[in-house]
């Protein structure tokens, strides 16, 4: 063959390529990819695993609507299994080996902790979907769930004027959040003249299973008619914890029980005819009657059931589980917005942006990382449901360090960001 005819040949497959490449922009081979980071074993599976289910089923919508830059988005799931360390090295795989753009991910407040400093060594950037303690700002985190004015305060709130209590019994898993959480409503209940004496306060590990003492104390603690339980408790204890309130004979009505940590998912593990009347406050509930947010419930079950993953038409929405799917839809506009996954760049695109969650109508604050939120105070309904009791009139600015503990002195500066 003549060097001619070489060169003719080597144009005709460059072309062909090209046509190629034009017409399939979301080729496997340029795809971004972004890390998902949930337990989907151990005990904070209960929670997290619906996590992972909705962040893919985001990844699947954003490439539907032609993905990211022209390209494919590509969710690589890792399993750190409940492992508080194990997140850390997790988090250093998704970036280092598999090179993400952003990571999803995350539970609890211990968990994120372990990440932060991997995140903020290699200027990465995460999407956190859980009501947190507050008391931190990384320029490397995205909070798109609440922060302590958004959900513990307001909850608090309600069960001193509403539920007219007078005595609190803080209870938690023994860990960050529920630690900070409690130092938080302490605060609160103690600048509203709530004596000290009528605030109790006790932990218990991670998947702590016989709570017969405990609630023996709070049945004490409750007998005379004025005291509720705030709870932080965490993960798959609360399953024991409401089954052995309800053995001893407590209701709503001698005790409310006002959580912060259980949702829909979680009581489709529980015994929900024993627990009408008790108490969440979150910002979003399935419960929420707008055309939206019936399209999003339809579309999370339809996609259980297409990909066989267990509960399949039968799985619920929740908080987490909104906020962990916008998450991923702020992230795509926001990088689609920088013309760029740099993390810098999209980190500025996200500043200040609006935009419609299944909820309604939310907002990423200017400078500190968190989003504006309603809030929203739900009982229990036997069928494992909310009604919303009570709500905010418009969105909430978030704090990312409490009023309540930074009275007399300024909060610390943000850490992390480009190096």
């Amino acid at each position: 063959m003549s060097s001619y005819l070489k060169v003719c040949m080597g144009l005709m497959i460059q072309a062909l390529l090209l046509a190629v490449v034009m017409a399939n922009p979301l080729r496997a081979e340029e795809t971004i990819k972004v890390g998902v980071l949930h337990s989907l074993s151990g005990t904070m599976a209960i929670s997290e695993t619906s996590l992972r289910d909705v962040v893919l089923m985001a990844i699947d919508e954003v490439n539907a609507a032609g993905g990211v830059l022209g390209k494919k988005v590509e969710g690589v799931v890792v399993d750190p299994a409940s492992d508080w360390p194990l997140f850390a090295e997790k988090a250093k795989e998704l970036i280092v080996d598999h090179k993400v753009s952003a990571i999803f991910g995350c539970w609890t407040s211990v968990s994120r902790k372990s990440v932060l400093p991997v995140i903020e060594e290699y200027n990465a950037l995460l999407f956190y979907p859980v009501q947190y303690e507050g008391e931190e700002q990384s320029l490397n985190v995205f909070y798109t769930a609440a922060s302590p004015n958004q959900q513990l305060v307001p909850a608090a709130a309600y069960a001193k004027d509403e539920l007219d209590c007078k005595k609190f019994y803080l209870l938690g898993t023994d860990y960050v959040f529920p630690r900070t959480a409690n130092r938080v409503l302490k605060a609160y209940l103690l600048s509203q003249g709530v004596p000290e004496e009528n605030i109790m306060e006790e932990y218990t590990p991670f998947h702590h299973q016989d709570y017969q003492t405990i609630v023996g104390k709070i049945k004490k603690f409750a007998a005379s008619g004025d005291a509720c339980v705030l709870s932080t408790i965490n993960g798959d204890s609360n399953v024991p914890f409401y089954t052995e309130f309800a053995n001893q004979g407590l209701t709503s009505d001698d005790c409310p029980i006002v959580a912060f940590s259980v949702a829909e998912d979680e009581l489709r593990a529980m015994d929900t005819s024993k627990l009408v009347g008790h108490l969440a406050a979150w910002n979003y509930f399935q419960s929420i009657d707008t055309p939206e947010n019936a399209a999003f419930v339809k579309a999370f079950k339809d996609y259980c059931a297409a990909n066989k993953l267990p509960g399949g038409s039968d799985r619920v929405t929740d908080d987490p589980i909104e906020a962990a799917y916008y998450g991923v839809k702020v992230w795509a506009a926001a990088a689609n917005k920088a013309g760029s996954v740099d993390v810098d760049k999209v980190r500025a695109a996200v500043y200040g942006m609006e935009f419609d969650a299944p909820g309604g109508k939310k907002k990423m604050h200017a400078s500190n990382q968190h989003t504006y939120k309603p809030v929203l105070i739900g009982e229990i309904r036997a069928d494992g449901q909310f009604d919303i009791v009570w709500q905010t009139e418009g969105l909430v600015e978030p704090d990312s360090y409490s009023k309540l503990l930074w009275i007399d002195e300024e909060p610390p500066a943000p850490t992390g960001g480009p190096k």
